[in-house]
């Protein structure tokens, strides 16, 4: 499997920035127009409606295009009912935990979701399952994308806590952005080390599920 099919698949480099950018022109628009929170809104809400213009017209999938715009205009509702222009940073807090908490609970489950997006990849769907020594490594591994979630969400929320508007919008945007590709290619680098620590050196590898005899014997019908 293809690191770079993976980030692709989880938003990569597009993803990133469709995310990034709206929050980026409301913290300028922000500045710029004398802490106006009414303009700052718009811009960043007009800003979205742009690149999910641009995304559909390359014919990106469209539900992940719309949920982007739906991201964003709910963050700028946040923002406009309360009064706060920290709180553009809540959704990004909020969608973040909540990532952890599901990507923790499957792994809990022995569906760890990095087995899942790989498995779908490798057209294996859930044949890896029946592998432990995979099992494991995916459980492993998916352990590192709930440490970069949990990682956004300790960062930011000082920041949306903070009580100084400018250092808040600015250094909780200006984070946002760090944590955004940047940290995506180091979780998959760290998750692609512990999948490969974590296999026994005589495992064939991601592409080759070793299926005990006894799953993959055909059942013995009655005679």
């Amino acid at each position: 499997m293809r690191q770079d099919t993976l980030v692709s698949l989880l938003g990569g480099r597009r993803g990133a920035f469709d995310a990034t950018a709206p929050l980026v022109v409301f913290i300028l628009t922000w500045l710029l127009t004398s802490d106006s929170i009414g303009w700052a809104a718009a811009a960043s809400l007009a800003s979205a409606g742009a690149i999910a213009a641009v995304r559909l017209g390359q014919r990106r999938k469209p539900r992940a295009v719309v949920l982007g715009l739906l991201s964003v205009a709910v963050a700028c509702l946040v923002v406009l009912y309360t009064g706060r222009a920290q709180d553009i940073l809540l959704p990004r807090i909020v969608s973040n935990a909540a990532s952890a908490l599901v990507w923790a609970g499957f792994i809990v489950f022995r569906r760890p979701l990095l087995g899942l997006i790989a498995g779908g990849l490798l057209g294996q769907r859930t044949s890896w399952r029946r592998d432990p020594d995979l099992l494991r490594a995916y459980s492993l591994a998916s352990w590192a994308w709930v440490a970069m979630y949990a990682l956004r969400v300790a960062v930011l929320t000082p920041f949306w806590n903070s009580d100084r508007d400018d250092l808040a919008v600015i250094g909780g945007g200006v984070a946002q952005v760090l944590l955004s590709w940047p940290l995506l290619v180091l979780c998959l680098a760290v998750s692609g080390w512990i999948m490969k620590a974590a296999l026994p050196k005589n495992h064939p590898g991601l592409r080759h599920p070793v299926v005990p005899a006894e799953d993959s014997a055909p059942e013995k019908t009655a005679s």
